[in-house]
């Protein structure tokens, strides 16, 4: 069973969650990405909650911005500074340390970040298809063919985003899901209740999600008039903000034609203690597609 509730955090930050298993035991907590929500993990956080499956406490919040979580109106509230903050504030409420954080798309970002910044918050981190800050760099600054991959970003900074996206009953939003990247037939796990449930989602607001991508500069560059706008090009990290010494769990869908497997090239050199697999057939969307694999995979990762 999932039950919801709002979360207040310290910083005046509220963030709606979803949860199954009992509280007290060793938490499993799942952030999801864009244009998605919390009950994406629905599936996986029944399961993990079965005693046969561990037994875990399941928590999956609603990033801010999304749902009925806060979202403040300024996209510079969307940095991941705050991202993370949000996150490891719902940590400590739900006991301090985590068995393990699970993450896809800008959810591993918040991830990916947590976790080189305050490993001492999980046990171990899980990564599916969302880049690798320090690799994604790299190929936003060095690989035409991500800046290709990555061109849609930019199209979602635009201050007219919200209001396109909205057109159509959400053509735009659906696309995101049936032109990520060719599976064999029609797209049959997008079925009309599931299209519900993220028309509602929509419904409430579209201005947080995008402000993600306002807020960051990992994005490719728009050289020359109007915009002269390096992003990513502009941008240096320092090297032990990016480093993950934490054992982690990478699932890559080989078919996720935003983000290209050249993603991976070097990501041991940031994650020396990953356990990587490379997912023939599946797309950007894996947890809706093969949700037996992705369970799977982390039962065996978390014995």
């Amino acid at each position: 069973m999932i039950e919801t509730s709002l979360q207040a955090l310290p910083h005046g930050i509220t963030l709606s969650c979803r949860a199954s298993g009992a509280k007290g035991r060793p938490v499993l907590m799942f952030l999801h990405g864009f244009p998605e929500a919390a009950f994406v993990w629905d599936g996986l956080l029944e399961h993990f909650a079965q005693p046969e499956n561990g037994g875990f406490r399941c928590v999956a919040p609603n990033l801010r911005g999304f749902e009925q979580s806060s979202a403040p109106a300024e996209p510079a509230a969307y940095r991941p500074k705050h991202l993370v903050q949000d996150i490891a504030a719902l940590i400590a409420l739900e006991g301090g340390q985590l068995e393990c954080l699970v993450a896809h798309d800008w959810g591993g970002a918040v991830a990916w970040n947590l976790a080189a910044g305050q490993p001492a918050l999980m046990k171990k981190l899980a990564i599916i298809n969302s880049p690798h800050p320090g690799t994604f760099l790299r190929e936003l600054q060095q690989s035409t063919a991500q800046q290709d991959a990555s061109a849609y970003m930019n199209f979602l900074i635009r201050p007219d985003a919200e209001a396109l996206l909205a057109e159509d009953d959400f053509r735009r939003l659906w696309e995101f899901f049936t032109h990520m990247g060719a599976v064999d037939g029609p797209h049959a796990w997008l079925t009309d209740a599931l299209r519900e449930q993220y028309r509602a989602i929509w419904r409430q607001g579209l201005t947080g999600p995008c402000n993600y991508y306002r807020a960051s500069p990992l994005r490719p560059p728009r050289p020359g008039p109007p915009h002269n706008d390096p992003a990513a090009a502009a941008v240096t990290i320092p090297r032990e903000m990016l480093e993950v010494h934490l054992p982690a769990l990478v699932l890559w869908a080989l078919d996720d034609i935003a983000l290209p497997p050249a993603l991976l090239d070097g990501l041991e050199g940031y994650v020396p203690r990953m356990e990587l697999h490379r997912i023939a057939g599946a797309t950007h969307w894996i947890v809706h597609e093969q949700p037996q694999i992705v369970a799977a995979y982390l039962q065996d990762f978390l014995r």
